[in-house]
């Protein structure tokens, strides 16, 4: 009798406390994995209106409601002094091209920069870029680096495309297509110096990444990120303006190979 109860402790303690007859569970079930979000790199639509609220981070780092013409005058880029330009406002849309959603025409003051110039900091809520008026405007809930690339490429509107431009140097009068890459990746310390398009087949990580793509072959690059295209190239843009800018995904990506910024 006192064999029996000695086992039948030695075997509750093996069982946890439950007594023999009950199932017992050797380990909890694996947790899900979070799903990695992939922003869209290609469309269909060529909407792209923007009815939300607008932000402003001032240089103190504060974020206020954005108004047209709330941050005024002519700064200094971030990877070059600057002459010219001008605070970004919607400005009016000619006659010849009121078709072409205003959203993608060049701000007032936007085209005489001859070298990097400073706009305004525009956020607005979410996780998708949006376009204000000519402006590419940055998520809030993305990383602080998504948020500089896009505000660097804002830096290189109204500025031509130069073949070279932003090789030698990050700052340049002019920008092509892959410099244009280097640049809005440099000024998010994610790049240290300008990559043309056939190294930047092999930068980064395979694939698209959470918030970046960066399209490319020995031809051409260009970059999508939080839903906007960084490029050169007017190809399924509707405003069909030249040089570096923010413009709507392409229909296609055909013939590149993509990678991105580890994490990103």
């Amino acid at each position: 009798m006192f064999v029996g109860s000695s086992a039948s402790a030695a075997l509750a303690a093996n069982t946890g406390g439950a007594s023999a007859s009950e199932k017992t569970s050797s380990s909890a079930p694996a947790p899900l994995a979070p799903k990695i979000h992939l922003f869209r790199v290609t469309t269909r639509s060529r909407s792209v209106a923007y009815k939300g609220p607008v932000y402003l981070k001032t240089a103190t780092g504060e974020v206020v409601p954005y108004t047209s013409g709330t941050a005024a005058g002519t700064t200094t880029g971030s990877a070059a002094s600057a002459t010219g330009g001008a605070a970004a406002t919607s400005g009016s849309v000619p006659s010849a091209v009121s078709a072409i959603p205003a959203e993608l025409m060049t701000g007032n003051g936007m085209t005489s920069a001859s070298g990097p110039t400073v706009r305004p900091q525009l956020l607005v809520p979410g996780n998708t870029a949006r376009f204000v008026g000519g402006l590419a405007a940055a998520p809030m809930s993305a990383p602080a680096a998504i948020q500089q690339i896009v505000w660097a490429g804002n830096e290189l509107i109204g500025l031509p495309y130069v073949w070279g431009g932003g090789h030698a140097s990050y700052t340049a009068r002019g920008y092509d297509c892959s410099g244009t890459v280097s640049f809005a990746l440099h000024a998010a310390s994610l790049l240290s110096t300008p990559e043309d398009s056939s190294e930047f087949e092999r930068w980064g990580s395979h694939g698209a990444g959470r918030w970046v793509a960066v399209f490319s072959n020995p031809g051409h690059a260009y970059m999508t990120v939080a839903g906007l295209r960084l490029d050169t190239s007017a190809a399924d843009d509707p405003a069909a303006q030249q040089g570096p800018r923010w413009r709507p995904l392409r229909v296609g990506n055909q013939g590149y190979r993509v990678r991105h910024p580890l994490g990103l």
